[in-house]
């Protein structure tokens, strides 16, 4: 499992939105394999080098996108994130696009929400929302 703070989640949204306005549209995750696909409003969650959102709008030469680690998958913290990486997304890299839209539908319904859970099993992946103090 693999937890974001809803603020973040918002802002990688919000930066993506702004980088495709400023840059022509939004990335495609899929390496240009399947063009026009998932190329919408939303983020990614990467699993490469610990697990992360990122933000999909283009960016311009040079621009690096926003990116926001999962509280238990952090290599800057969590000593144990390549394990961690390996046991709740798998050992290949890989990249899951989340349709804006249908986050932001989900999150409107639990505005107590302070943070989104991500759960991987073989060929799928269910998000929830979870309230801290």
């Amino acid at each position: 499992m693999f937890t974001f703070s809803v603020i973040e989640v918002r802002a990688v949204i919000a930066r993506g939105l702004i980088d495709a306005a400023a840059n022509g549209g939004f990335r495609n995750p899929h390496y240009g394999l399947l063009p026009g696909k998932d190329e919408g409003p939303g983020l990614w969650i990467v699993g490469d080098e610990g697990v992360y959102l990122l933000s999909n709008g283009k960016l311009a030469d040079g621009q690096k996108a926003l990116v926001v680690y999962a509280e238990e998958c952090d290599p800057k913290i969590n000593p144990d994130y390549w394990h961690y990486k390996r046991r709740c997304f798998g050992g290949d890299d890989g990249v899951v696009f989340i349709d804006a839209d249908s986050l932001e539908a989900m999150l409107s319904t639990h505005p107590e929400a302070t943070h989104l859970r991500a759960e991987f099993a073989t060929e799928t992946m269910q998000l929830s929302v979870l309230s801290r103090s």
